[in-house]
């Protein structure tokens, strides 16, 4: 997504991350300055996405996305969600709209029916795949938080697919083994959609490939960090994200030789990779 030779920048509103070491990121080019060298007068086009995490270097190609492709498309509940969402004080926590509708399509390409999703937070992604499902399809939605999906729940039952879900308050990795226990869940997922503590992506990961389905797959969020993966070791990162980022890294690298998987990490979002399962 990102131009050829433009390293990614990590905007003030995009993540609480601020990197200000010049030889990692390049700062995006001035809007009101090309327009004084063009000879008109333009202002700067900030986006004003809940939770966006796009490492474009330009903000107003970011927006320009947005308002071409994808608010256009967005239906009505995920655009009444994403609202209610934008006034939560962790709305960064929630799925972007592009990402969202990537995920949206993806599940139709692939005929999804039986999904996971790990980390709902007000279920903007998790409206994407009910909305992308049959009548008849499933999604097993874990997350430790009940407090924050009951926030997207009503706009999710107006919407006519809260009988798709099946939500289940609590860690995530206990619901896991169980599953693992029982034969008749293995390979019986046709994607899981993985956004929630960056420390056990690995140990997701170590029992997802049990469940998922030969030839289904397995989405990791958050899989580029805010762009931190490649900042220097004296770079004045937030301590969440400093923590966080060596798990992701972790992943990344075993995601990478994996022979169970074929790969694809695609700078949506904050970076999302996909999984499909191949033995």
């Amino acid at each position: 997504m990102c131009a050829t030779n433009y390293l990614p920048t990590i905007g003030k509103e995009s993540s609480p991350l601020h990197l200000q070491n010049k030889f990692v990121y390049r700062k995006s080019p001035d809007i009101n300055q090309m327009a004084a060298v063009n000879g008109s007068e333009s202002q700067p086009a900030k986006h004003q996405e809940v939770g966006h995490k796009s490492l474009l270097q330009s903000d107003a190609l970011y927006q320009y996305i947005l308002e071409t492709s994808v608010y256009p498309r967005e239906p009505a509940p995920m655009k009444e969600l994403r609202e209610v969402t934008a006034k939560h004080p962790w709305n960064l926590m929630t799925t972007s709209a592009d990402e969202g509708q990537f995920l949206n399509l993806l599940l139709k390409l692939i005929n999804a029916k039986n999904t996971m999703e790990i980390g709902v937070y007000t279920g903007y992604s998790l409206l994407s795949t009910a909305l992308a499902l049959p009548d008849d399809g499933k999604i097993l939605a874990l997350d430790i938080n009940r407090e924050n999906y009951e926030i997207g729940r009503p706009i999710i039952e107006k919407a006519g697919v809260a009988h798709k879900i099946d939500f289940r308050e609590g860690p995530a990795l206990p619901v896991l083994d169980l599953m693992i226990e029982d034969e008749k869940f293995h390979g019986s997922f046709d994607f899981i959609f993985v956004d929630a503590d960056k420390d056990n992506y690995l140990n997701y990961h170590k029992r997802l490939i049990d469940l998922v389905k030969i030839g289904g797959v397995i989405g990791y969020d958050n899989t580029l960090w805010n762009g931190s993966l490649v900042a220097p070791p004296d770079a004045p990162l937030r301590k969440y994200v400093r923590y966080y980022r060596d798990f992701v890294l972790e992943l990344n690298k075993a995601l990478a030789v994996d022979p169970r998987v074929e790969i694809c990490q695609l700078p949506v979002g904050d970076g999302i990779t996909l999984c499909r399962r191949i033995s």
